[in-house]
């Protein structure tokens, strides 16, 4: 079994032990309280290349990354660097995170947030929506075709916007099938976790014009984004480099160069000396 399919199934299990403890149909009676939106993907096409910052507390590949991270503390860092727009992991077993984290993050600060899971079930898009997420990601290699489709129509529904992510020329097909609008390119293969930050540049030429293109994973440098944005790439998603920081502020700050942000921080640092 490849390290997707281990996901896969640990998320199926994941949605069912929750079903249990909450039916799908109380869990659809809370929509009714959900908060307004905040346009996800309309945070990605401002002018130059929006930066995803991601909250993750471990990784298959890394381990613990920033285990007791206090999830509200860290993003508003990523809102007060320059972020655009947040990705919350809330994948249990593998990456420790869970829907409290989506609920803090949404409660700490003003940022769209996309929810970041195997996401393999309606009740999933549910979760998502009742608890403060504006996006969700759509896996491609985790679904059949009618499963991404069925996926895709409802998350629109519910006026979730949707990452739907790829690896290869076949993936991307099936997801411009469904009409996915936002196309995520991983870098990272699922079957074996292995990075190369080459599949943007390939597989960029084949997303049609007018599409929103994030590139995700083994980002560490503004040289990088700065070839992002040659190639035309919208967003980046970054997790690991920014959880990794003594400072996430100012890491966002370097590799958003938001000057803004940057006039912000050194007038709070000044009054506060």
């Amino acid at each position: 079994m490849s390290k997707l399919e281990e996901l896969v199934a640990a998320a199926r299990e994941q949605v069912e032990r929750r079903k249990q403890l909450l039916s799908a149909e109380s869990l659809r009676a809370q929509l009714g309280t959900r908060g307004g939106s905040r346009p996800f993907s309309e945070a990605l096409v401002r002018p130059g290349l929006s930066l995803i910052a991601e909250f993750k507390r471990r990784s298959p590949s890394s381990g613990d990354i920033r285990a007791g991270a206090d999830v509200g503390d860290v993003v508003t860092a990523y809102e007060r660097g320059g972020a655009a727009a947040l990705s919350v992991l809330t994948e249990e077993d593998s990456f420790g995170g869970s829907l409290d984290d989506l609920r803090g993050a949404r409660a700490a600060c003003e940022l769209p947030i996309l929810r970041k899971d195997f996401v393999v079930d309606p009740y999933q898009l549910h979760e998502a929506a009742v608890n403060g997420a504006d996006a969700v990601l759509l896996i491609v290699a985790a679904l059949d075709d009618q499963e991404l489709a069925l996926l895709f129509g409802e998350a629109r529904q519910l006026d979730l916007d949707c990452v739907v992510e790829v690896h290869d020329e076949e993936e991307l097909d099936r997801a411009l099938a469904v009409g996915a609008e936002v196309i995520g390119i991983n870098n990272r293969n699922l079957e074996d976790l292995r990075v190369d930050i080459d599949t943007t540049a390939k597989l960029i030429t084949d997303v049609p014009a007018g599409k929103t293109v994030v590139s995700e994973s083994g980002y560490e440098f503004r040289e990088q984004l700065d070839e992002l944005e040659r190639i035309g790439v919208d967003a980046v998603l970054i997790g690991e480099t920014l959880m990794r920081a003594d400072d996430p502020e100012s890491r966002v700050r370097e590799l958003t160069l938001d000057e803004e942000a940057t006039r912000e921080h050194y007038i709070r640092d000044a009054g506060n000396s």
